[in-house]
């Protein structure tokens, strides 16, 4: 039963990772996206300001308004974003993820990151697919460290910042997470 549950699992993130790398998206999609993801960086400018500093120096930011996930033993994620760099959007991504392990609930929230080096976001436009995990560091940047932290002891490749969220979702498990171009 175990195997049969392991089986599922990597089934399911193998679906989640290759199988929805590139939808495509017609340009009032394209705008609508482009509209959410500058109210949610906005909202996530006024909430925490160690983002704001940070996206001051950054050369891009990549933000993900809504990222929808959910799970039983088995769960996954999935989200629509812009890249906007010199305050234009250059590009569109898509976030995808499966999970395995203790977990149940359903929750949404925004994520961004914003790539500090030319060579970070590099890796994400030159790959099929940026793995989280694999490559430039990332740091996750939680509400009690954004408060502690400046721009001067922040030196990392890329900050990532959740926000908004809203739902439950509780438990321990193995988790992919792809981000992936999408075409408009």
């Amino acid at each position: 039963m175990r195997m049969k549950l392991l089986i599922a699992a990597f089934c399911a993130t193998a679906f989640l990772l290759h199988g929805t790398s590139a939808p495509a998206a017609d340009s009032a999609k394209a705008a609508k996206l482009d509209g959410e993801a500058r109210t949610a960086l906005q909202k996530l400018y006024a909430t925490t300001p160690a983002a704001k500093a940070l996206a001051a120096k950054a050369v891009a930011v990549l933000i993900f308004p809504t990222v929808t996930k959910a799970g039983f033993v088995v769960g996954g994620q999935y989200g629509e974003g812009a890249l906007i760099r010199g305050g234009k959007t250059v590009a569109y991504y898509s976030t995808a993820g499966a999970s395995y392990g203790l977990q149940a609930g359903a929750q949404q929230y925004g994520y961004a990151m914003i790539f500090m080096h030319e060579d970070a976001l590099k890796q994400l436009e030159s790959n099929e697919g940026f793995e989280v995990g694999v490559g430039p560091s990332v740091v996750v940047v939680d509400e009690g460290m954004a408060k502690s932290t400046t721009t001067k002891t922040m030196n990392k490749d890329i900050y990532a910042f959740i926000f908004g969220q809203k739902g439950l979702m509780a438990g321990l498990g193995i988790q992919g997470n792809k981000i992936s171009r999408l075409t408009p």
